[in-house]
């Protein structure tokens, strides 16, 4: 009976290994990377990339048209146009201030719904409220690093690409072609500027505009300097692709010796809340106090003012620009 159940066991524990390695299989072959990549591949090679930038295009024009053409009455709705669309998010930014305003009316009243005091409406409010745009905004950060880590091999690849007797607008096509996304996509679209009559000087900035990175803006004026006082393009590349890769690796210490100070913020951030939920679900009579008691109430406001004041000032020490 005993060599009968460890077969069993046996039997069962390989049958979950090896359904758990069909599921990775079938994961790698849709979603993995390298399956990504791929399909990027096969999707420029078809010619399938300016119909998914066209349609791109039609839907960022076709959400709210009405409420976008009010925001860009204003330089502030301009600026955040510009900031959404530099996230890659699939959210227009007329959607992204709906959906935020949304959010904060429905924690403004949900201490109301749940009877507590009206005090932790403004408190949830503005949780909730900001919500959409932390999304919004780790998707632009992720997506700026993956411009910054993308952008020495373009200029590398160009710059191969003009030493080979290839001109500058045939160099960015071949960077459109062979560099994944994000940044691929970004080159296609300045080569099909280029390629449809508008001015290398106004397409090149546009470029600046769409990919907020200090190193594309650099890029941009050293190439549009060149096309006006002369000079070996290919070497400025170069330098360029040179000092952006030492720049990145000087970032890269400084966000390993900064680790520790990030791990500090995000423990003394969460610990209040950690703790209060924990003595709240051993001992609620004892938390009661803090929202049934005026003087307790007084002290979770202050309590919260402190909190965001600290969190900012600890972001202000961690946060170094190179």
């Amino acid at each position: 009976m005993d060599i009968v159940m460890l077969l069993f066991w046996l039997l069962g524990f390989l049958a979950v290994v090896a359904a758990l390695e069909g599921l990775y299989h079938v994961w790698a072959s849709n979603a993995s990377t390298q399956a990504r990549r791929i399909r990027e591949r096969l999707a420029a090679l078809r010619g399938d990339v300016m119909a998914e930038v066209a349609i791109e295009r039609t839907q960022q024009q076709g959400r709210l048209p009405w409420f976008q053409t009010l925001l860009d009455r204003f330089e502030a709705g301009q600026q955040l146009t510009t900031w959404v669309r530099a996230s890659g998010a699939t959210v227009s930014p007329g959607e992204l201030v709906l959906l935020s305003f949304g959010l904060a009316l429905v924690g403004l009243l949900l201490p109301g719904l749940l009877g507590r005091p009206p005090v932790f409406g403004p408190a949830l409010a503005l949780v909730f409220g900001v919500v959409p745009w932390l999304r919004v905004s780790r998707a632009r950060a992720r997506r700026i690093a993956r411009f910054e880590q993308q952008l020495p091999e373009a200029l590398d690849l160009m710059g191969r690409a003009m030493r080979a007797g290839h001109a500058f607008p045939t160099a960015i096509k071949m960077v459109g072609e062979e560099v994944s996304e994000p940044l691929g996509r970004e080159f296609r679209v300045l080569f099909d500027e280029m390629n449809y009559g508008v001015p290398t000087p106004e397409a090149m900035a546009r470029l600046a505009q769409r990919v907020p990175l200090p190193d594309v803006s650099y890029f941009v004026v050293a190439v549009l300097i060149q096309r006006e006082s002369g000079g070996n393009l290919a070497e400025l590349l170069d330098k360029i692709s040179a000092i952006v890769r030492a720049r990145l690796k000087l970032l890269g210490d400084v966000r390993t010796l900064s680790a520790e100070g990030r791990l500090s913020a995000i423990i003394l951030t969460c610990l209040p809340f950690g703790v209060g939920l924990v003595v709240n679900l051993i001992n609620p009579e004892f938390m009661a106090v803090l929202w049934s008691d005026p003087a307790g109430v007084k002290l979770i406001g202050v309590a919260m003012v402190m909190m965001v004041l600290g969190m900012l000032w600890m972001r202000r020490i961690i946060r170094i620009r190179v």
